[in-house]
């Protein structure tokens, strides 16, 4: 008898893919399901985007395999981008590996840095990968909370009480999904300070820093965080770009060639044109972000009058590509509520649950859809 590898028992299947199946099914017997629960941006990349994409195909050595560490035009465009938008520097030569996508990043990291049995920092609420793929490499989970009431940052006097001894990595992701909160250099510093203080890997998943956020920050704002740190980042929210799978981990050269060496083992390099069409996107100006949140401006505004109608509270100063809303007191609890949603009214919003114990009060509303799907959410609710 073949059985699957004991790993398998620490994860299960990813609630989007669960949900989503659950979803296509209503679909497909006919229910007119608005899905307001996912983050895969609706809007198309600019025409620069795809154009660089097409003529890349014509290029010599175009489909063949490519460098496991991108084109150097690629990382120089990464390198730009960063110093144009962050105030960062960055070395292209060793500073920066592309990544098919920063959720793939978050595996070559964990392979790179843990052993069986360290201890991982996740925050909670956080994204559930970072989780899942702590235990997949036979790492453990420690979490540490994130509130409201502290604006969703980590409780330093709280860690600093505990066994950190055995903790080997600390994973940070600001501005945050799902609350939208944004992350000051302050925090930063702090975050810094405690990583070089435990001799803890810092890790800050910064996808969402270009959505609604006019302030984009980097954890290398702070002078000496590339000594602990590293930072994933992604095209895919900033560029409508999330089926190409492009993304990129920053830090010292130690830690890059550390995560190259699995990296190396697992794929064959990106292909070309993809990394031509990213090289075009991360040439854009602040116009081209200015169209995406006026887009996305006008989108909030009607999600948070569907909260209001559901009695929800919220963040008006989050940022990101969520709406992130509190449940009233007198809805016990956040699973029933979303499926309710989905079986009366036919809309699909995220439970805050899945995120971790701490979001489940909450549910989460994506802006990924055109203004006519929300009102007709918002009469749906009314009716």
């Amino acid at each position: 008898m073949i059985v699957t590898a004991d790993r398998l028992n620490t994860v299960a299947e990813y609630y989007f893919s669960r949900k989503l199946r659950e979803v296509r099914q209503l679909v497909a017997d006919g229910k007119p399901v608005i899905n307001m629960g996912i983050g895969s941006p609706d809007l198309t990349p600019p025409d620069s985007v795809i154009d660089a994409i097409k003529n890349a195909m014509a290029d010599p050595g175009a489909h063949q395999y490519q460098s496991y560490q991108g084109l150097p035009d690629l990382r120089k465009g990464i390198a730009s981008f960063y110093k144009s938008y962050f105030s960062v520097d960055v070395n292209p030569d060793s500073e920066i590996l592309p990544l098919m996508g920063s959720k793939e990043g978050i595996m070559h990291i964990s392979l790179a840095f843990l052993n069986p049995g360290d201890e991982v920092l996740i925050p909670n609420p956080g994204y559930p990968t970072y989780e899942s793929v702590t235990r997949l490499v036979g790492a453990i989970p420690r979490f540490f909370d994130l509130d409201e009431a502290k604006n969703w940052q980590p409780d330093f006097e709280k860690l600093e009480a505990s066994d950190l001894s055995k903790v080997k990595l600390m994973w940070v992701n600001y501005p945050n999904m799902p609350t939208g909160a944004t992350g000051s250099l302050e925090l930063f510093e702090q975050l810094v300070g405690f990583a070089r203080k435990h001799s803890i890997l810092l890790v800050n998943d910064n996808p969402y820093s270009a959505v609604l956020n006019y302030d984009m920050r980097s954890i290398f704002a702070v002078s000496d965080a590339k000594d602990v740190a590293l930072e994933l980042n992604s095209l895919s929210k900033t560029f409508n770009l999330s089926g190409w799978r492009v993304g990129y981990v920053i830090g010292k050269k130690e830690f890059i060639d550390a995560v190259l060496t699995v990296k190396s083992n697992m794929d064959s390099g990106m292909f070309y044109g993809i990394q031509k069409g990213a090289i075009a996107a991360l040439q854009l100006g602040w116009d081209w972000f200015d169209k995406q949140n006026a887009v996305y401006s006008k989108r909030r505004g009607l999600i948070w009058k569907l909260a209001d109608l559901l009695g929800c509270s919220y963040d008006k100063n989050a940022v990101g590509m969520f709406v992130w809303a509190r449940l009233p007191d007198d809805i016990p609890d956040a699973e029933n509520f979303v499926d309710k949603l989905l079986y009366e009214k036919h809309l699909f919003v995220t439970p805050g649950k899945i995120f971790g114990s701490n979001g489940d009060r909450y549910i989460r509303f994506s802006l990924c859809l055109p203004e006519e799907k929300i009102n007709e959410a918002l009469v749906r609710i009314n009716s």
